[in-house]
């Protein structure tokens, strides 16, 4: 069995998602070196247990296309309301439509344990663990924060959501970090 594979919910981060993607690798090869880099030691526990942050490389990284740019006075924001799936309720998503990427700093990978997806019954494989997620991190920025519309949907155990509780301090992190920064319209 695999010690890491990929989740149908990763597959959305692709070119014009607006999301971390690469044009060079597979989900597959993602979550390979995922495994490897996790087996090395390289990751640090989430938001909970049976959630692990995993460092890529410095040169996979460089594989990686970085969605966010730091909104200024002359960013063009845009908003629409969409859904992740059909169960989810829709949120308010806000791209900056005249702006270029920032260059990838490093990448992350977020996987969750079977155990942690079964709750909701959300794993696609037998696998361990799932890749859910991927992050490239803007050149510059220590810590990407979780979005706050997630972390509302984990704290409020909403459909799409993981069980969750947040401190005031993450609350306000995450808040400050996304008025910072926006996706780019791509």
């Amino acid at each position: 069995m695999e010690k890491v594979a990929v989740n149908d919910f990763v597959r959305r981060q692709i070119k014009g998602s607006g999301k971390t993607y690469s044009s060079d690798l597979s989900f597959e090869e993602i979550a390979s070196h995922a495994a490897i880099q996790m087996e090395s030691g390289k990751f640090e526990e989430g938001y909970r247990d049976g959630v692990r942050i995993v460092s890529g490389s410095a040169e996979i990284a460089k594989k990686f296309i970085c969605p966010f740019t730091k909104i200024n006075e002359n960013t063009t924001l845009k908003s629409e309301i969409v859904k992740r799936r059909p169960n989810e309720e829709p949120y308010i998503q806000i791209r900056a439509a005249n702006a270029e990427p920032i260059k990838t700093g490093r990448v992350e990978f977020i996987l969750y344990n079977h155990d942690v997806l079964a709750e909701n019954n959300e794993q696609t494989t037998d696998a361990e663990w799932e890749l859910i997620s991927i992050h490239a991190i803007p050149e510059g920025v220590d810590k990407l924060p979780m979005g706050p519309v997630t972390m509302m949907r984990n704290q409020l155990e909403l459909p799409g959501g993981t069980k969750a509780r947040y401190s005031s301090e993450e609350w306000a992190e995450s808040i400050i970090f996304w008025q910072r920064y926006a996706a780019v319209d791509i």
